[in-house]
C-alpha cells in the first residue's frame, strides 16, 4: 500500500462534507500485471434521472523544494491514472486535489494555467484547515 499524502484525511473529510460517499481508500488501478493506487474513489447521487457521479481523487501536497518538479510529477501521475481509468472504468472522472494555497501559487501562474486552459487537468481545490471544498475545476 502506498504512503498517505499529508492532506489525505482532510480531502476525504471535505468530500464527505460535500455529500460524497467514499467507496475506495485507496482506489486500485490495475492494467495488465501492474497495480497502482490512487488516493480515493467516491460517488455521489446527482439525481434519480442522472444517477451516480463517480470520481477518483489523487491528493497532492506539493511539499518538495520545487513547485515545477512537484507539478511535473503530479501531471505525469494524473495522466497515467487517467489513461488507466478511461480504459477500465470510463464512467469515472479523475481529479487532482490540492490546497487553496497550492492552487494560488501553482495554478494561477502561466505554467499551471496551461493545464487548466487546455483542459488537461481537473482540480479539486480544498481548504485543508476547514476541510471544505472551495472549487471544482472545471465546474
Amino acid at each position: 500500500m502506498p504512503r498517505l499524502d499529508l492532506y489525505h484525511h482532510a480531502v476525504k473529510r471535505a468530500l464527505q462534507k460535500d455529500h460524497w460517499t467514499i467507496t475506495h481508500d485507496p482506489f486500485l488501478l490495475q492494467i495488465g500485471t501492474k497495480r497502482l493506487f490512487a488516493d480515493l474513489g467516491a460517488e455521489c447521487l446527482i439525481s434519480a434521472e442522472k444517477g451516480l457521479k463517480k470520481i477518483v481523487v489523487e491528493v497532492k501536497s506539493f511539499l518538495g523544494k520545487s513547485d515545477v518538479k512537484e507539478l511535473q510529477q503530479a501531471v505525469g501521475q494524473y495522466i497515467m491514472y487517467q489513461q488507466i481509468i478511461q480504459k477500465t472504468e470510463p464512467e469515472r472522472l479523475i481529479y487532482l486535489a490540492v490546497s487553496a494555497e497550492i492552487f494560488k501559487s501553482v495554478f494561477t501562474v502561466e505554467l499551471g494555467q496551461l493545464f487548466l486552459i487546455n483542459h488537461l487537468l481537473r482540480l479539486l481545490v480544498v481548504n485543508m484547515e476547514e476541510e471544505v471544498i472551495i472549487e471544482w475545476i472545471p465546474a
